[in-house]
């Protein structure tokens, strides 16, 4: 493996053109060409359409809806580009899909997010960028440097301006235990205090609310978490700090929008004032409303690419 190729290549599949299109622009420079499209049996065809010998090549790619399609696109991508003598690939994955299929919860369960970590080393990636993994230990399913970069940084400097005049009344709400860490590094940066939601899931995309740990009564509540997928959860959560623990209003964050089934719904008839996500998924039109606000990950993104290219560390980001 190189230490780095002699120029900078960006790749994209079909999930999110969008955000790459964003990140080539922030480095100033253009998407490279490749045609990815089905057979109509529903195989995947990539073609890379110039020469990437000796090159550092990104492929830009989000595991999002339909999952695995851009799963296969990106395999084939990261193949091709191998076949062809790139000088190091980065995989930059700004939603790693299967991440909450991490762990085994009962009897003879797979471990999915181990197994495409293994997919995507054996197609040939030489490193992984990525950001906000459901669980950060995924890193280390992977034999090869993972970037893990984090959506705090990016959601944080809009909630300081949005709450600049009324900080003193807003407290950061962590919606379960597993997203403490990152619930207290938001309220850190805000600068602000922090509450958990008690609760308990009997079962997948079903959770029910046990309990609120803190005071929220009369405060203006964020809700941060690292993804919403039914928004069930989400809901809940937010009607019970309104019913249960008296807040005055609730507003919530999270990095990677996957929005499913009725979360749409669910969202514009809940007491949420407003949501803001992050662009790592692509949100389509039918599914933009306007208590959803969207902020983009290009620049961060492009940042972490330049300094992998230029073999810089990253610490700045985190800051």
């Amino acid at each position: 493996m190189n230490i780095h190729g002699k120029d900078i290549k960006i790749f994209t599949g079909n999930s999110n053109r969008f955000v790459a299109n964003m990140i080539a622009k922030a480095l100033k420079l253009d998407v490279s060409g490749a045609d990815v499209e089905a057979f109509s049996d529903g195989e995947i065809s990539v073609s890379i359409k110039e020469s990437v010998r000796g090159s550092d090549c990104f492929v830009i790619q989000s595991t999002c809806f339909p999952v695995n399609t851009n799963l296969m696109e990106l395999l084939i991508m990261i193949d091709a580009l191998k076949r062809a003598s790139a000088g190091r690939i980065t995989a930059v994955i700004p939603y790693f899909g299967y991440a909450r299929q991490d762990r085994k919860a009962k009897s003879r369960d797979p471990i999915s997010a181990k197994l495409c970590a293994n997919l995507i080393a054996t197609a040939g990636a030489d490193r992984l960028l990525t950001m906000d993994l459901h669980a950060p230990q995924i890193q280390g399913f992977f034999d090869m440097p993972v970037d893990h970069l984090l959506g705090v940084p990016v959601i944080a400097p809009y909630f300081q301006d949005l709450f600049k005049n009324k900080r003193q009344d807003v407290v950061v709400v962590s919606p379960d235990l597993g997203s403490v860490t990152r619930a207290r590094n938001l309220a850190e940066r805000l600068d602000v205090s922090l509450a958990i939601v008690d609760k308990r899931r009997p079962k997948a995309n079903v959770s029910e609310v046990m309990n609120i740990i803190g005071d929220v009564e009369g405060k203006c509540v964020l809700i941060a978490d690292d993804m919403i997928d039914t928004a069930g959860t989400l809901c809940n959560g937010a009607k019970s700090i309104i019913e249960v623990g008296g807040a005055k209003e609730v507003y919530a964050c999270a990095t990677h929008g996957v929005l499913s089934g009725p979360a749409i719904e669910r969202i514009q008839a809940s007491v949420i004032k407003e949501l803001v996500i992050l662009d790592t998924i692509p949100l389509p039109e039918s599914k933009r409303i306007d208590k959803i606000k969207t902020l983009s990950v290009a620049p961060i993104f492009a940042e972490a690419i330049q300094r992998i290219y230029e073999d810089k560390s990253m610490a700045l980001l985190f800051r």
